[in-house]
């Protein structure tokens, strides 16, 4: 039997933080908030490199035990402290496609949302180039367009008919385009999906600016 939790997440508004947080509370999991200033770069002070030596967040101290990547952070939590139905197990139809959403959220999501955030808003303007933005633009696109036609075609969740780990990784690279303003010309599907995905109380709180 594991003890009760003692997870202290390393967190700031609007990181991928947010997944970790997203699924504490899905979970009704005891966790300590942490607050990481993440106006200048690196993140946090030079004590914060102890925890994550990249100063990046997000970060988890599981009574010692600490870890820094955000999908893999949610991997473990489920592991640990489930069962829980945020998870999808082996035996169930739909386990290829979990693990496939799940990591596509990061992996095959991150370098044209990366790119389009940092060349059209993240970057100082003499510094960003048209050209990069209009290429993280029209990759942006057919991964939205993708999403639409192989995850979410008639379905309400992206795997297993209700929300899990995977719907959380690739909501929070939603969020980034929406905040940006680059999600208004996503599918519908993928629009309708956000809307519902984000109606829900847990991400009110872990998308909160506290």
């Amino acid at each position: 039997m594991v003890d009760t939790p003692k997870l202290r997440l390393y967190h700031a508004p609007r990181t991928r933080s947010i997944r970790v947080r997203w699924l504490l509370e899905e979970m009704g999991l005891p966790y300590t908030l942490e607050a990481v200033a993440f106006a200048q770069r690196p993140a946090g002070d030079e004590a914060y490199a102890d925890i994550h030596p990249l100063r990046k967040v997000p970060a988890l101290d599981d009574d010692g035990r600490v870890m820094f990547e955000s999908v893999a952070i949610m991997q473990y939590i489920m592991g640990r402290y489930g069962p829980t139905d945020l998870d999808v197990r082996p035996d169930e139809a739909d386990y290829h496609l979990y693990l496939q959403w799940l990591h596509f959220g990061e992996s095959g999501m991150i370098m044209p949302v990366s790119l389009l955030l940092a060349h059209t808003m993240l970057l100082p303007e003499k510094a960003r180039n048209p050209g990069i933005a209009k290429s993280a633009k029209s990759d942006t696109q057919k991964a939205l367009a993708m999403l639409a036609e192989h995850g979410l075609k008639n379905r309400d969740f992206l795997v297993a008919n209700r929300f899990t780990a995977a719907d959380i990784s690739v909501v929070y690279m939603l969020f980034l385009l929406k905040l940006i303003k680059q999600l208004d010309d996503a599918p519908d599907a993928v629009k309708a999906y956000f809307e519902r995905m984000t109606g829900r109380p847990s991400w009110a709180v872990a998308s909160s600016l506290d």
